[in-house]
């Protein structure tokens, strides 16, 4: 796929996109989740290796690749990783039809008027370069928002449309990912408040761009259809934010074109004992599951 293929297969597919992009903080618990346990690695680089495993076995996993995962988001150590073939991670993705994308921030700044704004990306330009090197399509970078402070949450939509604008100048597409924290006391409040800002920030996208959002499934169904129907706005994404795949499945699909971009919810099952067959099953289970509250279909 070239970059328009690439673009239209996320414009307009039924499916919806792997997050695939656990970095430091939360590799531990993902390996957990997987029942890798703590005392099986040492040290960062064979922690990264164990997930680096987990990935690839998804990646490789034949259910993987049956047309209802449109894209995958990548951490940096697996974009530049390769597969069983050889081949670079984002090239044997988008030979089987899904779409590449990077997670390019680099954590979060302590908490302040309510939110987390992202860490500075000093080398954001140079991260863009080697992946479209790479043959990626965008990339996807996450801060939260832990209540309704005006200022606060203006700030982080502002600093993402600031990173999204540099991203785009560099031929890439960016999801904008502002967090509404499943815990906020004033979640539909600070969701009111996402909305109305961002639309503000679209302002700035210039004349024939888009970029995507990757929010929290809304406490007030269909809140961002304006911004699914915004046309500086490609597509709207969701993510699991804590929930469980059953929860997040059932609220995603009160919400009329926005489709899933979950981790733990599709991750939740698979366990590093599984052969193959029992791992291909699982993932294969939850993909249609995910699939069918993406595009409102009945699950088979």
């Amino acid at each position: 796929m070239n970059f328009e293929e690439m673009k239209a297969r996320i414009a307009t597919g039924q499916g919806f996109i792997a997050a695939l992009d656990q970095s430091g903080g939360s590799t531990p618990k993902a390996l957990n989740a997987y029942g890798v346990e703590d005392s099986e690695w040492k040290g960062e680089d064979e922690m990264f290796a164990k997930i680096h495993e987990m990935r690839c076995r998804i990646i490789d996993s034949p259910s993987f690749s049956n047309g209802k995962v449109l894209g995958a988001i990548l951490f940096e150590k697996t974009m530049e990783g390769c597969g069983k073939d050889g081949s670079p991670i984002p090239a044997l993705l988008a030979r089987r039809n899904v779409v590449p994308f990077l997670k390019v921030d680099k954590g979060m700044e302590d908490e302040a008027d309510g939110v987390q704004l992202m860490k500075p990306i000093p080398e954001l330009d140079a991260m863009c370069a080697r992946a479209k090197e790479l043959g990626v399509f965008g990339t996807k970078m996450r801060s939260v928002i832990h209540e309704a402070n005006r200022d606060g949450v203006a700030a982080i939509i502002r600093q993402q449309m600031d990173f999204g604008l540099q991203i785009l100048a560099n031929g890439l597409m960016p999801i904008l990912e502002p967090e509404v924290s499943l815990k906020s006391e004033s979640r539909p409040q600070a969701e009111a408040q996402v909305l109305a800002n961002a639309l503000d920030q679209l302002e700035r996208v210039p004349e024939g761009q888009q970029v995507m959002w990757k929010l929290t499934i809304p406490s007030e169904p269909d809140l961002y259809k304006p911004l699914i129907e915004h046309p500086k706005v490609l597509r709207v994404v969701a993510l699991s934010g804590g929930y469980s795949r059953e929860q997040a499945c059932r609220e995603l699909a009160k919400n009329d074109g926005m489709i899933a971009s979950f981790s733990r919810a599709l991750l939740e099952v698979l366990q590093a004992k599984m052969d193959d067959q029992q791992f291909d099953q699982a993932l294969g289970n939850a993909i249609d599951e995910i699939a069918c509250a993406s595009t409102g279909e009945a699950a088979a």
